[in-house]
């Protein structure tokens, strides 16, 4: 059935808002405060949110690949982003990248992530990256949308459905984060502690495609 935007609840975000425009701007300004360390703690804050969809069923699995370009992916095997049909029959996707998340942006003490730096939610990820790519795929069908700087740069478009679930983040963090920082192998290795529900393979595809399987950490 569908339903007016204005009864959905809000949970982790607001339903009634597409992009807070002010929202990334202000982070945008801070890299420095909202990434440190560079790509490693966007890295982290994407992975959050797999570990989070992992803790709720059970368990899940995710892919981390280190791209050519500078550019990561995280892909994992959850439910997907919550993806509705309004009162007008058009698709809405909860707006986990252009605004900010009601339980962590605010509230810096609610969660630490594992560099010890507060989480702040994925618009983070979306505001401080030149380009962001997420598809979307749930039992009721699959999409994908681009973001340059936080922004939409597509409409959801549909991708045909493969008969999986979860979703496939793949971003390039801003010159002035990657100066920042790089991500060292050890950091990678690290990943498989993310949580105990969730189970973390890493591909390093920067230095002739190594690969880091998380059940090689020490």
């Amino acid at each position: 059935m569908e339903v007016s935007k204005g009864f959905w609840v809000n949970t982790t975000h607001d339903w009634s808002g597409v992009v807070d425009a002010d929202h990334l701007a202000s982070i945008r300004q801070a890299p420095e405060k909202f990434a440190p360390g560079g790509p490693w703690h966007l890295l982290l804050e994407v992975l959050a949110y797999a570990a989070d969809e992992a803790f709720t069923r059970g368990g899940g699995r995710c892919l981390v690949t280190v791209h050519p370009d500078g550019s990561l992916s995280v892909a994992d095997d959850g439910r997907g982003t919550d993806t509705r049909t309004d009162e007008h029959g058009q698709i809405v996707k909860k707006p986990v990248m252009a605004s900010k998340d009601l339980r962590f942006f605010d509230h810096p003490q609610a969660e630490t992530l594992q560099d010890g730096h507060p989480r702040r939610g994925m618009s983070v990820v979306a505001a401080l990256s030149e380009w962001l790519v997420h598809t979307n795929r749930r039992l009721n069908g699959a999409w994908t949308q681009r973001y340059e700087h936080g922004i939409p740069a597509t409409d959801l478009v549909p991708v045909e459905p493969d008969g999986t679930t979860g979703t496939l983040v793949h971003f390039r963090p801003i010159g002035p984060v990657r100066s920042l920082g790089v991500l060292a192998e050890g950091q990678l290795k690290r990943l498989a502690t993310t949580g105990p529900h969730l189970d973390v393979q890493v591909s390093d595809r920067s230095n002739a495609g190594s690969s880091l399987p998380g059940d090689d950490a020490g």
